[in-house]
């Protein structure tokens, strides 16, 4: 059992059981099997709800997903009665007494949750490794690697075959990064197309989207049928699409204009084998018939990556802000580069914050008129493979003048020495491409395309690349990876395991 279940993406295990050849609680069993098998090499679950999966298949369940197991984001995703640490020793305590309106939506799908997958502090990193877990979360395809972030947990869970299908969100590159390292297919809906509500209308000023991650494109597809639509109370609703996208994938696009580049918007240097995973995409869209060519939006890339942290230092130090408020949590609670953050963020006036969110409109015009040319903007989805675990670790030196300036209470004097520009580079430099879409709101998609060996002694990891549509199109996005995925598989690539 424990083997055919991996060999399953979430509609075949639904098929399955709707067709009774096998029960909920038998998926679910070998998906925990899974799990206790693999878990405790990868740390992807974090918080196991076992007792609550095998209560809830004990009833019965209805919907797309009906029997499915399922693992949520510990980030802004909600379980009545379960602790939502959302990656922080600060709220590892902390209870919600209400689901996210998305859980609501994945448990009306008929999804039967067991466990919440890791994430950073806050979401703030594109890695894996919160100090409130006594682990750091690993890649399946190279244990000594991170498997990204923020949904760094759900990646690796779903690459490891723990679950064919888990919760994600992506307010920088959350969903997009994890999946291109994990050798996954991750979307990222428009903003506004599935609720953050009930506690945030718009999470991170609408820069964050919920959706997953999956192996299928035809999950993805069938997910966001599920759990798109309206919320009551949300400032604004986005125009519904034509049709199903599960029916939009059973169609092939429209023959496509398609600009690409493998220039990083920071000027920083792009791995050879994230420029090749981009040019193997080229070659693949123009085989299937599609028009592609080199181009770019123009757009200013230093200054939308100024935009963004900027807005990443002003949440930062609003969730220290409501985490103290929640628990009382002291400074040491809180990791030392959030603090830091924090701190950056308490030091911006509300003006220099208002300016700065005012730039977004720019950079939305921006990339409009390139879709007036172009149909899709393809990219590399990072710009390095998934750095080792540690490798990224603020040195002792720094740490301590970290500790001096929080002390002080010097932002402004780091503010005024360059500091926001260096965060930038040395924050944005591995992942430049993803921003983009977050604060354009448009929907974007990572796909796997490439695998390639990075040293001498590693085994291949996965390369994927990305695509940037206008506001409100997920169709294309969807017909266009199913597309991709018939002419180019990657489901049988599997991580080896022990």
């Amino acid at each position: 059992m424990l083997d055919a279940y991996v060999e399953h993406d979430a509609t075949g295990l639904t098929a399955l059981i709707a067709r009774r050849e096998l029960s909920a609680a038998e998926v679910l069993e070998a998906a925990l099997a899974r799990a206790a098998k693999v878990n405790p090499g990868l740390a992807a679950i974090c918080l196991p709800m076992e007792d609550i999966a095998r209560a809830r298949v004990a009833g019965p369940l209805a919907g797309p997903f009906a029997g499915v197991p399922f693992l949520l984001k510990d980030m802004a995703q909600d379980y009545a009665g379960v602790p939502s640490p959302t990656g922080s020793r600060a709220l590892r305590h902390w209870v919600p007494d209400h689901h996210s309106e998305v859980v609501r939506r994945f448990l009306a799908a008929g999804l039967v949750v067991f466990g919440k997958t890791a994430s950073p502090e806050f979401a703030l990193k594109a890695e894996t490794a919160p100090r409130v877990w006594p682990r750091p979360t690993r890649n399946p395809w190279d244990l000594s690697r991170t498997p990204g972030g923020s949904s760094g947990g759900a990646a690796a869970a779903v690459a490891a075959g723990i679950v064919p299908i888990a919760g994600a969100s992506d307010g920088g590159g959350s969903i997009r990064i994890p999946a291109a390292y994990c050798g996954l297919f991750g979307l990222r809906p428009s903003r506004g197309r599935v609720p953050n509500g009930p506690d945030e209308a718009e999470h991170w000023e609408g820069a964050s989207s919920q959706h997953v991650i999956s192996r299928s494109v035809r999950d993805s597809a069938r997910m966001l049928d599920a759990i798109a639509g309206p919320e009551q109370g949300a400032p604004f609703t986005i125009a519904p699409p034509a049709g199903s996208w599960s029916e939009a994938i059973t169609r092939p696009p429209r023959r496509l204009r398609i600009g690409f580049s493998t220039r990083s918007p920071l000027g920083t240097a792009v791995h050879p084998q994230c420029v090749a995973a981009t040019h193997r995409a080229a070659k693949l869209l123009a085989d299937l018939g599609h028009h592609v060519e080199e181009a770019a939006p123009v757009i200013d890339g230093r200054e939308l990556a100024r935009c963004y942290v900027t807005m990443y230092f002003g949440h930062t130090a609003a969730a220290i802000a409501q985490a103290r408020e929640l628990t009382g949590a002291g400074d040491g609670e809180f990791e030392l580069e959030t603090r830091i953050l924090g701190l950056l963020g308490r030091t911006l006036g509300a003006g220099e914050y208002v300016r700065s969110h005012a730039r977004w409109n720019g950079f939305s015009h921006a990339l409009a008129d390139f879709h007036r040319r172009y149909d899709l903007y393809l990219t590399p989805t990072t710009a390095q493979p998934p750095n080792r675990i540690g490798e990224l670790d603020t040195p002792p030196a720094q740490r301590w003048l970290a500790h001096l300036v929080l002390a002080l209470r010097a932002g402004r004097l780091l503010m005024l020495t360059g500091m926001v520009d260096a965060l930038v580079e040395s924050s944005l430099s591995r992942v430049p491409f993803t921003q983009l879409s977050n604060l354009t709101g448009t929907p974007s998609m990572s796909v796997p395309i490439h695998w390639a060996a990075v040293d001498d002694i590693g085994s291949d990891l996965p390369f994927g690349v990305q695509f940037v549509a206008p506001c409100g199109d997920e169709a294309t996005l969807l017909q266009l990876a199913a597309q991709i995925e018939q002419a180019a598989p990657w489901q049988q690539r599997r991580p080896t395991l022990k």
